[in-house]
């Protein structure tokens, strides 16, 4: 099997429209970004710079990054975490994403930063996952307390439900990628590429990954995103 190039997709961000028009900033991220590519063996995708302020969250360059990098499966690169946010809450909401983050300052999450950042999602999760067992021990002491009967067939159903909720958890999953793919095939059908097949040959062309990362598309992959694009027969490109 060939080896594969890990794919990136650089985000650059500058907060002045003077240092985009400088290209100064952009520039020094530019040459960290490489470095630490040099180091991964990696090739860029994608690259995306916004002037927006650190404290804002509205930023469409940043939410392209996140979706191009769904798209090829490849992980978002920014040169410094300080380009990305200041804002905990933000960086939440962009580790749910979807998308793995890396950090040209911080080479395989190493250092004092890197490891204050690990601790702090670790001990989140555990402050969680110790509340929630608390939680658990005093419901199921209290209802021994009040005589009922605990066992039976409870783990039955709580793997009923766990099926259940992998079900919903993939389908989610694949509606939220045709939702990134839909613009593609859009302008794919618009420039005379409409059938199945040919979309098919057309993403694999461009080395866009499959859902399970496979490297060639078919065209009951391709019917099975379409379908779940509501109102595709009545999309149409927007004017440019």
């Amino acid at each position: 099997m060939a080896h594969t190039q890990p794919k990136f997709v650089a985000y650059y961000r500058v907060s002045t429209k003077r240092q985009g028009a400088s290209g100064l900033g952009i520039a020094a991220q530019r040459s960290a970004v490489a470095a630490y590519l040099n180091g991964t063996s990696g090739v860029i995708a994608a690259e995306f710079t916004e002037m927006e302020s650190g404290r804002r969250s509205d930023r469409p360059a940043l939410e392209q990054a996140l979706t191009t990098a769904r798209i090829h499966q490849a992980a978002l690169v920014v040169a410094k975490v300080d380009r990305l946010t200041r804002s905990v809450g933000f960086l939440s909401k962009l580790l749910e994403a979807g998308v793995d983050v890396r950090f040209s300052d911080m080479p395989a999450i190493e250092g004092p930063t890197g490891r204050f950042m690990l601790q702090q999602m670790a001990a989140v999760a555990e402050l969680e996952a110790g509340l929630i067992s608390s939680r658990t021990k005093a419901a199921l002491a209290a209802a021994k307390a009040r005589g009922t009967k605990l066992g039976g067939n409870r783990g039955v159903r709580l793997t009923n439900a766990a099926r259940a909720k992998g079900r919903a958890e993939q389908s989610s999953r694949a509606q939220s990628r045709a939702g990134d793919l839909a613009p593609l095939l859009l302008q794919l059908r618009s420039n005379g590429i409409a059938s199945a097949n040919a979309m098919a040959a057309a993403l694999t062309a461009r080395d866009i990954p499959t859902a399970r990362g496979g490297r060639k598309w078919s065209a009951v992959q391709v019917r099975r995103i379409i379908a779940r694009i509501d109102g595709w027969e009545r999309m149409v490109l927007p004017a440019p």
